[in-house]
Order: C-alpha cells, then sequence, then structure tokens
C-alpha cells in the first residue's frame, strides 16, 4: 500500500470516528438506539420524470405504489423536497455535486459540469467505499464521474423495452461485504414513451386528471400508460429492497428514494411549477431515522450528497451549495432552509424562455424573465397528446393551452391552497408584500450564484462523444 493511500484510509477512519460520536449523540437524544460500529451502506433509487403526486403515500388517487409506501413507514417522508430544475442533466448533476445549476455549470439539458468540481463517486472512494450506478447516466463529462457501471437497468431514458434483471446489481451488493458500498439505482420509469407495464389495469375513463391537464381521450390513454410505468418503478424498489434483505444489509444500509422532476405532461417537467420542481423524498436509515416521521422541513436535491458524505464518516466540501440533513434526519433540529430555489434554462429542449423561482414553504414566486416570448417544448409540441389540447374548444381547454404557451412576467401562489398554481397573485394587492420579499430573496441568491439571468440560456459546447470533452 502506498504511504498517500494509508494516509487517505487513516483520515477516512478518524474522520468517521468523530461523526459515529455526534451520530450516536443525537441518537440517545431521539431513541437511546446504539448506532452500529461500520459505516453504513448507501442505495439511492432515482425515478425518471414521476410526479410526487402519483405516489402513493403523497397522495395517489388513481394508483397505489405499495413498496415505496412501506420505505416512508419505515424511514422519513419529506414534506417539502424540491429540485432545482426540472429536467434529467442538471437535476442529476446537483445530486451528483451539492451545487445549484448555475454553479456546477450543467445547467441546459444534455450538458457538462464545469473541470474540477468533486462529485459523489471520488466522495465516496476516497472514505473507502465502493460506488456503482445502475441504469440511467445522463451525467458529463463521464470521466468526472467514476462510478463502476452496474450492469441489468436500462440506461436509455427513452427505451420502449424498460425491462430489467437484479443480477449486476446482486453482484455488486454481494462482492465484498467487508466494505461498505453506495450505490445509485437510476430507473428509466416512468419516462416517456411509456410503453413498458400494464396499461389495461388502468381504466382511461375513470382516471382522475390533474386540474392542469386538458381532459381529451387521449389524454385519458397516455395517463394509463404513463400508470403503468409507475408500476414498474415501484416494483424495482420491491426488487432492490428484497435483494437487501436477503443478503442481511437491509438495517445497516441508508436508502434514499427520489421521483425526480415531474413527467413529460405540459405543467410539470421544463417547467418551474411545482408539479416540475416538488418531489416525492423518503429516507430510511434504521437506529438514526425515525419510522414513520414526517418532515415539513425545506430541503433541496444538492442536500443529499453532503447528507451521503457526513454519514459516511466524511466531511463535505465546504463550498457546496448543499447542507448535510443528518441533523434532521436524527431529529436534533426541525428545520433546515427558509428558501428552496429553481431555474430553467430552456436551450436545448427550445427556444429560449428563462425562468428563475423561489419559495417559501407555503408561497411560491416565479420570474419569467422574457415573458414576451412565446414558451415552446419542443417534446411536448409534437406530442400527439398535446395536439388534442391544443384541438379542444373549451374554456379550461383555451386557458390551459394560453397558460402553457404566454406567460406574465410573475407568478406568485400559495400553494398551501393551490397546489397546480392555478391562480396567480402577483397582482394582488393584499400580496404585495409576499411577492416583494421573495423576489428579494431570488435576485440576491441568483447574484450568489452568478447567474446572469436571461442571458445564459442560449447554446453551450457538448462534450464530443466517447470523449468526456
Amino acid at each position: 500500500m502506498s504511504l498517500d493511500r494509508f494516509l487517505t484510509l487513516l483520515s477516512a477512519v478518524a474522520v468517521s470516528g468523530g461523526a459515529a460520536a455526534s451520530l450516536q449523540a443525537a441518537n440517545s437524544k431521539t431513541g437511546g438506539q446504539k448506532a452500529p460500529a461500520q459505516r453504513p451502506n448507501v442505495v439511492m433509487i432515482i425515478a425518471d420524470d414521476c410526479n410526487y403526486y402519483n405516489i402513493g403515500c403523497y397522495g395517489a388517487t388513481n394508483n397505489a405504489t405499495p413498496a415505496i409506501d412501506r420505505l416512508a413507514d419505515e424511514g422519513m417522508r419529506f414534506l417539502n423536497a424540491w429540485n432545482s430544475a426540472s429536467m434529467s442533466a442538471p437535476t442529476r448533476h446537483s445530486l451528483y455535486t451539492g451545487y445549484y445549476p448555475m454553479h456546477h455549470g450543467g445547467y441546459p439539458n444534455h450538458s457538462a459540469i464545469r473541470p474540477g468540481i468533486k462529485t459523489m463517486p471520488v466522495y465516496m472512494s476516497e472514505l473507502g467505499y465502493r460506488v456503482g450506478l445502475a441504469g440511467k447516466w445522463h451525467i458529463k463529462p463521464v470521466e468526472s464521474f467514476p462510478f463502476e457501471s452496474v450492469p441489468g437497468f436500462a440506461s436509455n431514458c427513452t427505451t420502449r423495452n424498460p425491462s430489467h434483471t437484479m443480477a449486476g446489481v446482486a453482484e455488486f451488493v454481494r462482492r465484498d461485504q467487508a466494505q461498505p458500498f453506495c450505490l445509485v439505482v437510476a430507473s428509466v420509469n416512468p419516462h416517456a414513451p411509456w410503453t413498458g407495464g400494464d396499461p389495461s389495469r388502468y381504466d382511461p375513463a375513470k382516471l382522475t386528471l390533474p386540474p392542469n391537464f386538458v381532459d381529451t381521450p387521449l389524454t385519458r390513454q397516455m395517463y394509463a400508460a404513463y400508470m403503468a410505468e409507475v408500476d414498474l418503478l415501484d416494483g424495482e424498489v420491491a426488487e432492490v429492497v428484497d435483494l437487501l434483505k436477503r443478503t442481511d444489509l437491509y438495517d445497516n444500509t441508508l436508502l434514499i428514494f427520489v421521483s425526480e422532476q415531474g413527467s413529460q405532461f405540459a405543467g410539470a417537467k421544463w417547467t418551474n411549477w411545482t408539479p416540475g420542481v416538488k418531489a416525492a423524498m423518503i429516507v430510511r436509515w434504521p437506529g438514526r431515522v425515525k419510522a414513520g416521521s414526517v418532515s415539513e422541513a425545506i430541503v433541496q436535491y444538492e442536500d443529499i450528497l453532503p447528507t451521503i458524505v457526513a454519514a459516511a464518516g466524511g466531511r463535505p466540501g465546504v463550498d457546496m451549495d448543499g447542507r448535510s440533513m443528518v441533523d434532521l434526519l436524527t431529529g436534533r433540529v426541525s428545520d433546515h432552509r427558509r428558501y428552496a430555489f429553481h431555474v430553467h434554462n430552456n436551450v436545448p429542449e427550445g427556444p429560449p424562455y428563462p425562468i428563475r423561482s423561489v419559495g417559501d414553504g407555503r408561497y411560491r414566486l416565479i420570474w419569467n424573465l422574457t415573458p414576451q416570448a412565446t414558451y415552446v417544448e419542443k417534446h411536448i409540441a409534437t406530442a400527439e397528446w398535446y395536439k388534442s389540447w391544443e384541438a379542444d374548444t373549451t374554456a379550461h381547454g383555451r386557458r390551459m393551452i394560453d397558460r402553457w404557451s404566454h406567460r406574465p412576467e410573475l407568478e406568485l401562489y400559495d400553494v398551501a391552497v393551490d397546489p397546480f398554481e392555478m391562480h396567480n397573485l402577483a397582482d394582488d394587492p393584499e400580496h404585495a408584500a409576499v411577492r416583494n420579499r421573495l423576489l428579494g430573496e431570488l435576485r440576491s441568491w441568483m447574484k450568489e450564484q452568478n447567474d446572469p439571468g436571461a442571458s445564459a440560456d442560449r447554446p453551450v459546447a457538448r462534450p464530443k462523444p466517447g470523449t468526456g470533452q
């Protein structure tokens, strides 16, 4: 063993001991369970374009997700978890770096983070963990994310066959149980084209549609197909949990489930509306997290990496935007953030249409930086179900199409009573103080992030295929 490697391991052990002592102290305050001597394994399961409200324990009305719900029964369910950009690449870049999109630089879809940013596989391998990723990557440049590639799950989110096998994951977790592991299982469900699962389980005529949908026969048919892939997602969660139980690893595993951003129906993904940026998030950590607990604290995806690093005995980067949630998870504190922040830059998904937003847990302010423009997202604009919306002549249908395409500069919503943000309060004199406070916080955050605003929504150089450049 080299001297450098020895010193790295020695440092990791020392830090781990300090973290374990802190966590054990927290446990004595919240339940008295003795902390296990070994560091936890880490498993993070990521959905792909799953609406938070289609998860059973978050109020699903059309479907059931028993495996995910059991995790909530055994862990902590978050009511105010948020992503900061409702599209896959920037969301995953934030998950794996702990930085907000404008900070890590990989904020356009299909783009790359800036050079020199430390990522999850680097942090965790330095702490002595094996670090693997099964399923969807959508992160660049590849050399900045040295995950071990774990086979068995589809990596192409637009595949028409989102089936999977567990053999690769099983081999990874069983390989060396003397060494802790960190594994990301990144499903491609329920990402469009919604061709997996069994949609016949759902009668389109009986589905309850969200209020921001236009009720057409084709919309109902596609929503049933989407539900079938939510079923596949829940089945994947069940299989991962079963594997951990069969290998006696379940009770020494920090398990995190996140739903990613909202679905590829107009009004969720590729927007800063709540259905796009609000997430289901559940954390199960035996001996640390109280079973069946619920947190109203505001947390963001950027907080996940520093939490995992701290739980493993490490120290998150001092300049991370994310903050460790260990004290929140273990009951030492009940609050985490005052505000959640979000960005949208539309290129390359359509012409420029930059959006920024902020929420305080009750109110959300959305700032459309180019309200004079028409919003277009290329995938939705060509979808047959969306064309059926355009053809709808009802007052609600006309309103939803106009809401999608033409937006005012400021939108303010009371999400406690209006979770789908159908009633804009920005021009209401009674809410002027709330509007001005949130706009001030948003401007300050943009300044901290060196976010130039509208001018950021432009094409950026992409890595060359196979080179990471």
